[in-house]
């Protein structure tokens, strides 16, 4: 609606109706998880059996809570350690690519920007999928012609951070370019013609710049990585992190635990989001 064009009254009913709507359908789910984390009972179903903290403390089975279950607490370290790397190989990567896109120009440069964001449209799984093959042909040609066996090649943890970095980056990738676009050139033209050289003026200049978009861009590729789950499952290996073990878990049946996992990170993201827009608002 646009707030200079007057509405009738059922109009703007009807507009506050669907937004309350459409929040309450958003936020519903995310409520009956959370309250189930602190349901006194095995099941994370009705009957409310009374509020309980067991399955965040307790230490003994079978209400083993999230703190003291070591298969999770794995998990979500493993999930840790991954987001990390792909966070920081998004962000040096996208900027990268923001520059190129950016400030050169060059043959088949559309072609090249049309290729970076493919991953984007590939569906997870198939882009899982298609690392895997790639990835097991290219070590079982090198094991048979060298007697090789690249460990790295096969399903690992370097196949889950190459695999999410892959879509990832082209995320960071838009989100620095739209940063670096509206950049004014004439004040690096004018720190050259002070003498500063092309590293002092990325340094002192660009980068600050670009600080609050690489800042949104690494907690959009953290987040996003630490969630992720189709294309991890697709290239997981003995180490499994936190979506895939609470996948496992599901498999073998659900316990509040799980809600309990569900509402760290639902808090988790949550001040993410709020510390990545108090930063770029200050900035």
């Amino acid at each position: 609606m646009i707030p200079s064009i007057s509405q009738s009254p059922f109009l703007r009913f009807s507009y506050a109706t669907y937004v309350g709507i459409f929040f309450v359908y958003l936020i519903a789910p995310l409520i009956v998880v959370a309250a189930f984390a602190f349901n006194d009972s095995i099941f994370p179903s009705l009957p409310w059996e009374g509020f309980t903290f067991d399955w965040f403390f307790n230490d003994t089975e079978p209400k083993l809570g999230v703190f003291h279950d070591r298969s999770i607490l794995k998990g979500i370290s493993v999930s840790f350690f991954v987001a990390i790397c792909v966070t920081l190989l998004s962000i040096a990567v996208g900027t990268s690519n923001a520059f190129l896109f950016e400030r050169y120009d060059f043959r088949f440069k559309s072609f090249a920007y049309i290729l970076m964001l493919l991953p984007l449209v590939i569906p997870g799984v198939i882009l899982g999928i298609s690392i895997l093959v790639f990835s097991n042909t290219l070590a079982n040609g090198i094991e048979d012609s060298l007697n090789w066996d690249l460990e790295f090649l096969r399903p690992g943890l370097v196949l889950v951070v190459l695999g999410q970095f892959s879509f990832i980056t082209t995320i960071a990738t838009l989100v620095i370019s739209a940063r670096l676009r509206k950049f004014d050139i004439s004040l690096e033209e004018a720190a050259y013609n002070l003498g500063g050289s092309k590293f002092d003026v990325l340094r002192t200049i660009t980068l600050p710049y670009l600080r609050p978009a690489m800042f949104g861009a690494g907690v959009v590729a953290f987040l996003m990585s630490f969630e992720n789950f189709n294309t991890t499952l697709m290239l997981v290996g003995s180490d499994a992190p936190l979506t895939i073990t609470m996948y496992d878990r599901l498999k073998e049946g659900s316990t509040p635990v799980l809600n309990a996992v569900s509402v760290f990170l639902m808090v988790g993201s949550a001040f993410l989001a709020l510390i990545s827009i108090l930063f770029q608002k200050e900035k």
